[in-house]
């Protein structure tokens, strides 16, 4: 009995410990805040304050807080200026100043390339995540379903034909071209971006798997509205 109810204190000891561990680290985190940078600019911002009301020990903490605030006020108005007025200038600069440093461009433009490709502008140019057999048959990778296939390479084959990206990993920027008829293509659920994060992650960050909206798990997919093609003679 006396066993029991021994565990069952200290277990509820580790509990209480661990619920308020966060809360304490925290609490730690912001005094070091409030202490380092309001206690450094408190003299520079409230020196208009007598020494007497600035240094009473009640009421620190307060010029402390607020002394912190201000500060934190002028780093994000800092932000705000060098964003909308001076970032492009020193971006520019910053960027020649890279790109003249070799072997480190070249990380920059491979990085610098991998966040242009897929960013929510280009995505768009990604409508659907598919699976097709690549680079034989019974070997199946991820693609980008770009649109229906026009033109010359429509016109010479009977079927009629899907482009699909398929990139390489991890870097994604560069992949293959392929031109598949619309029955080798498997549609699957996940988010375009969640197929690059699969993509550039080497298969370690998947998805979970689901199934379609109105639509039953395992049903085929439907094809997408094919574009009007101009047939030559």
């Amino acid at each position: 009995m006396n066993k029991r109810l021994l565990h069952s204190v200290r277990t509820a000891f580790i509990s209480g410990l661990l619920t308020l561990a966060p809360l304490a680290v925290t609490w730690y985190v912001f005094s070091l805040l409030v202490e380092g940078v309001g206690g450094g600019f408190r003299r520079y911002f409230f020196f208009f304050v007598p020494e007497s009301l600035l240094d009473h020990a009640i009421l620190q903490i307060v010029w402390n807080v607020l002394a912190t605030v201000i500060v934190l006020a002028m780093i994000t108005g800092l932000g705000y200026l060098s964003r909308y007025f001076l970032g492009q200038f020193f971006g520019s600069l910053a960027e020649r100043f890279i790109q003249s440093i070799p072997g480190v461009s070249t990380v920059y433009n491979t990085v610098k390339q991998i966040v242009d490709t897929f960013s929510t502008q280009n995505r768009s140019l990604f409508s659907k995540v598919v699976l097709v057999q690549f680079p034989r048959a019974g070997s199946y990778t991820i693609g980008f379903l770009t649109g229906k296939t026009t033109g010359e390479a429509q016109d010479r084959v009977a079927d009629d034909l899907w482009s699909v990206y398929v990139p390489t990993t991890p870097n994604p920027t560069s992949g293959f071209l392929l031109m598949l008829a619309r029955r080798e293509i498997i549609e699957l659920d996940m988010s375009v971006g969640d197929g690059m994060k699969l993509v550039i992650s080497g298969g370690t960050v998947a998805p979970p798997a689901g199934s379609r909206d109105g639509a039953e798990p395992g049903a085929a997919p439907a094809p997408p509205p094919p574009a009007p093609v101009e047939r030559r003679p």
